[in-house]
């Protein structure tokens, strides 16, 4: 994501079916470093080996955090089958860092949790709207158009596919 803000209203120009990937982690154990920081760190060496390689699949990434606790990042892919090949990759980094996580929480008796969830959209299943905004969300994934050119209302811009 860019920091130079786009004056007006804009709206994403994705064109087509959305993959949104959300993943986190949640500490329940502060005390428990060993069991959540490797985790905490595994994520930024993932994203930096999908960021270098533009047939990965991954479009755009960024961080959330909700708390002192909760830590997430919200991905955009090119395609479900893509998160899929990654996540499963023998010579990528997620496959050994997994199974280092799963080692590792079987003897931290919930010391830290994971969640993700997979969205795929259909076109004409999303819409937004970015005003004086950087590129953001969607906008980051796809650039950004005028509102105009898909409709003023987010009904508009639901219903143009």
């Amino acid at each position: 994501m860019g920091s130079k803000v786009i004056e007006g209203r804009r709206t994403a120009d994705a064109d087509g079916e959305v993959v949104v990937f959300l993943i986190g982690m949640r500490i329940n154990r502060l005390r428990a470093v060993r069991s959540w920081l490797p985790a905490l760190l595994a994520m930024p060496r993932m994203l930096r080996e999908l960021g270098a390689d533009d047939s990965s699949g991954l479009i755009s990434a960024r961080y959330a955090v909700s708390g002192p606790r909760e830590f997430a990042v919200v991905q955009y892919w090119r395609s479900t089958q893509q998160l899929f090949d990654y996540a499963a990759a023998q010579d990528k980094a997620h496959r050994p860092a997994w199974a280092a996580f799963n080692r590792r929480i079987r003897k931290s008796r919930g010391s830290v949790g994971v969640w993700h969830e997979t969205y795929r959209v259909p076109a004409g299943g999303y819409e937004s709207v970015y005003v004086d905004m950087p590129a953001y969300g969607l906008a980051s994934a796809y650039g950004s158009a005028p509102v105009a050119t898909r409709g003023d209302r987010a009904r508009q811009r639901m219903a143009e596919a």
